[in-house]
């Protein structure tokens, strides 16, 4: 079943389908989908921000904002804390430029964010970890530390679905798909956030300039960002227009992860997730 469905996968122009999905996800007739969007996933319209006849369409609903007491971000000056709501997927130590996809399947930490050996170094012996944003969750991406955002790459690719199905019968998935990957000067040193498009997702956004995913013929670019702009612990950096995954790479003895991360842990926005052992990098 396996090659199977990969293959299936492959065939479906999944870049044109979730183009298509995301217009329609903004258009007026998706409103009426919203309550039973909600009722199906079952989630807490307690915590969202606005009520639910306020949303236009069932993208501005997907993407919502919630009320700040919902998420409170944990204080502690050496707290990393978890940018998205979502689900631990991997967690580990970058080793010999590996990263774990799922048992028995792994990638590069080159392939991931498309750049040189030299550079895919800086990274190695530190820190990843992987969070996979279900429909039901929150879209919506924070700064899990105090940071400059210095660098940004944009890379084309595939939409393939992140959850089961793809990270289970696409190897290599997360070095196949769009990703749209932010770097940042923090407190715990240099970080990747790395922000991979799925299948359906209309776009991935961020807050620092017009950068998108899934354009028409899009084509892989990076740029450096002269301003660094400044992001503080738990500032919104970032959003889904549906589920997608989002993986952070951290330089080697910069921060640890709290015992219970691994996978299969529920997260959400603001809780501590880890400590940042390099609190002395200035930004």
């Amino acid at each position: 079943m396996g090659p199977l469905l990969k293959t299936l996968l492959t065939l479906l122009p999944q870049n044109a389908i979730s183009r298509l999905v995301g217009r329609a996800g903004r258009s007026k007739v998706s409103k009426r989908f919203i309550k039973p969007y909600i009722s199906f996933f079952q989630i807490n319209t307690d915590e969202i921000e606005q009520p639910v006849s306020a949303y236009p369409h069932l993208t501005a609903f997907f993407t919502r904002k919630l009320k700040e007491e919902a998420r409170p971000v944990c204080p502690l000056p050496d707290a990393l804390i978890s940018p998205v709501d979502g689900k631990v997927a991997q967690a580990g130590r970058i080793h010999k430029g590996t990263l774990i996809q799922a048992k028995n399947i792994d990638y590069t930490v080159g392939q991931l964010l498309g750049c040189s050996n030299e550079e895919a170094e800086r990274f190695e012996n530190g820190i990843f970890l992987t969070i996979y944003l279900s429909p039901r969750d929150y879209h919506r991406i924070h700064m899990p530390v105090d940071g400059n955002v210095t660098h940004l790459t944009y890379i084309p690719g595939r939409l393939f679905p992140v959850n089961n199905i793809g990270v289970y019968h696409v190897p290599g998935l997360f070095t196949k798909n769009e990703r749209l990957i932010t770097y940042s000067h923090t407190s715990a040193g240099q970080m990747a956030l790395v922000k991979v498009g799925a299948f359906i997702v209309g776009s991935v956004k961020v807050g620092y300039g017009e950068h998108t995913t899934n354009v028409k013929k899009g084509k892989m670019y990076s740029v450096d960002l002269p301003e660094a702009p400044h992001y503080q612990k738990g500032e919104e950096i970032g959003l889904f227009e549906f589920g997608s995954t989002v993986i952070l790479l951290f330089e080697k003895d910069s921060v640890t992860l709290e015992d219970h991360i691994q996978e299969g842990t529920a997260v959400k926005y603001g809780e501590r997730i880890g400590t940042v052992r390099n609190t002395k990098a200035s930004i």
